[in-house]
């Protein structure tokens, strides 16, 4: 790359004057290094933002132990806002990139999770706070899923095609490792006091767990991601810069005239919202499952296994998809979906204790299974389409994907509430799931296949 040409990569405060991934000569000479650097940042806020989105999981579980009187019904209601604000959020997201760039939505979005984080700081040291404050402040929390669908498309502008298997699965799946992260870090980090305790932090409220009190200060999981959401979301705004591929509102419209929009977004409605529903309510149906039996198991301690094996899966993926072809993947990725969903089915209403560990090893497989096919389809989009529409393409089907909370929330409040079990929901899953796997080999994945990718 010529002197120029360097000169051209650096711009004024937030846009880039060229930017030419496929070129090598331009890759190699400074490119790379930009990619590589935006990509590891973007990476860290969108691992906090997945953090904030379900934050709500991890805390609703906990919530009848201090004094809450919920009933199942409105506690799946608590999980499920999240999903609904984290999809219809995406629906704006999409079309931000190309409208005010990279820079300005990675920062700004990032601080805006201060809302849901310091709503429920405050919110859970009491509970006389009217159930409608915490469903609005788990809507709030839906900000976290919102920003996917601006990062991702951001970052699939900033990689040359044959790397964005690779590059969309590393940001997507330790993005996805926020869930983990918030599932696990809450159980022991509500025990401890932070900062000195009720001076800085509130007073800890008193949980009841088999007749047993003990004192917890559920503020704590909220808190702990305050300083790191400052700290990013400045950080973005002083070192990120914005690929110049522009589009007003009405121009990204185009994406909608294609087939593939249309058949991307079922297939990612299986993979990834297969992935964010269980996610969210992974917790609930082990406590609504196994919470009866004497000796039940902590929900805490076993719901966050399942969103980290699906983030490892779809980081694993990434390369496996640049190499072999996503179609190809996203095949067995959803016959194996398929499989493990009605192995839970025939598990998930237990008559004895003895039948968790079974029911938990199928949902890691599901989990496993829907990581892989998160990472694969990202890798069919941008072979299907332009840069430009590619990124919205990848937007708007993670916003569809992304009421996957919502609808699985509703769904399993729906079981419960009329079968006293899940059963039902996952065997039309597994139904769902079939109809992807038959899509996905006839458009893409067959020998012959008008539109292999």
């Amino acid at each position: 790359m010529s002197a120029t040409d360097a000169t051209a990569t650096k711009l004024s405060a937030t846009w880039l004057t060229r930017w030419d991934p496929e070129d090598q000569a331009f890759w190699a000479g400074g490119g790379s290094t930009i990619a590589w650097r935006t990509l590891a940042l973007t990476t860290v806020n969108l691992t906090l933002a997945f953090a904030a989105w379900f934050m709500v999981s991890a805390l609703v579980v906990r919530l009848p132990q201090v004094g809450y009187t919920f009933s199942p019904s409105q506690l799946f209601w608590l999980t499920a806002m999240p999903g609904l604000a984290g999809g219809t959020l995406r629906l704006v997201h999409m079309f931000l990139t190309p409208m005010v760039g990279t820079r300005h939505v990675v920062s700004l979005s990032t601080l805006s999770l201060l809302v849901p984080l310091l709503g429920w700081f405050f919110a859970v040291q009491d509970p006389n706070v009217p159930y409608w404050v915490l469903l609005l402040l788990s809507f709030f929390a839906g900000l976290g899923g919102g920003n996917f669908s601006s990062f991702m498309p951001s970052t699939s502008l900033f990689f040359p095609k044959r790397l964005l298997g690779t590059a969309l699965a590393i940001q997507a799946g330790i993005g996805n490792l926020g869930v983990s992260i918030v599932q696990f870090v809450t159980p022991w980090i509500i025990g401890v006091a932070l900062l000195g305790g009720a001076a800085f932090m509130g007073d800890s409220q008193t949980l009841v767990k088999n007749g047993v009190e003990s004192q917890v200060h559920l503020q704590n999981a909220a808190a702990v991601f305050i300083p790191f959401v400052v700290v990013f979301g400045i950080t973005a705004w002083l070192l990120l810069k914005s690929v110049p591929v522009k589009a007003n509102f009405g121009e990204q419209f185009d994406i909608f005239k294609s087939r593939h929009t249309w058949s991307m977004t079922s297939l990612y409605m299986m993979t990834f919202g297969g992935f964010s529903g269980l996610a969210a309510t992974f917790p609930l149906l082990i406590k609504q499952g196994f919470g009866g039996f004497e000796g039940a198991p902590d929900p805490l301690k076993w719901a966050f296994w399942g969103p980290l094996v699906g983030s490892i899966a779809r980081v694993i993926a990434g390369p496996l998809s640049d190499k072999l072809g996503g179609a190809r993947v996203t095949q067995w990725a959803g016959i194996g979906m398929v499989a493990c969903t009605v192995m839970v089915a025939m598990n998930v209403s237990p008559d004895s204790l003895d039948e968790f560990p079974t029911f938990v090893g199928w949902m890691l497989a599901l989990f496993f299974f829907a990581g892989i096919g998160n990472a694969s389809t990202f890798k069919q989009m941008p072979m299907l389409f332009a840069p430009r529409q590619a990124a919205g393409v990848i937007g708007f089907t993670a916003a569809i994907a992304a009421y996957g909370p919502f609808l699985f929330g509703m769904l399993f409040a729906w079981a419960f509430g009329a079968f006293k079990a899940a059963t039902p929901v996952f065997y039309g899953l597994a139904v769902f799931f079939a109809f992807n796997v038959v899509l996905n080999w006839w458009m893409y994945a067959r020998r012959g296949a008008a539109n292999p990718c």
